[in-house]
């Protein structure tokens, strides 16, 4: 409760947010919960944004490039299509308009006719390559980086290791 007395003068529940406006008798795991997806989508907005004015680029794409980087030799589109957590037509779509771009190539998955492996090619290795660069860099300057920085080391790695805590119980089914 003395840390809302604190932050809310400061900011106003609609800065805050509007689950700033939980009372200390409400669950912890739901403010924290709600904290959380908050926070999520403020920094997924404004990365969605930074990719689209400084690239030109949809998240989407970005994410799939990157899934594609972790895996030199490529990933058939089904592996794809879960990673991403999105459905195969949006996989072959994106790897229609990517492949137009020259930015992957698919080709045929050796011994399995219906299966398609799909890579970044040099050009979208290079692409790639030059977007986590100035990313990166801007990402010193700015969000995502300003959203922990504010926080200690100590903070930090505490959320880290309990967030790890959580995906962990989620992968087990605990």
């Amino acid at each position: 409760r003395a840390a809302k007395q604190e932050v809310t003068p400061l900011l106003g529940d609609q800065a805050i947010g509007l689950e700033a406006r939980l009372s200390g008798d409400d669950h912890h795991s739901l403010r924290l919960w709600l904290r959380l997806l908050a926070c999520s989508t403020d920094v997924e907005t404004e990365i969605r944004k930074r990719l689209r004015t400084m690239f030109g680029m949809t998240l989407a794409r970005f994410d799939y490039l990157a899934q594609l980087h972790r895996h030199p030799d490529g990933l058939r589109m089904s592996a794809l299509s879960r990673f991403l957590m999105v459905t195969g037509g949006n996989v072959t779509g994106l790897t229609d308009e990517l492949g137009k771009d020259g930015l992957v190539q698919r080709d045929a998955e050796p011994g399995d006719r219906r299966s398609y492996r799909v890579a970044l090619t040099a050009k979208g290795r290079k692409v790639f390559g030059e977007l986590v660069t100035i990313a990166s860099e801007a990402g010193r300057r700015g969000l995502p980086n300003e959203a922990v920085y504010c926080a200690s080391k100590f903070a930090q790695v505490g959320l880290t290791r309990a967030l790890d805590r959580v995906i962990l119980n989620r992968t087990l089914g605990l």
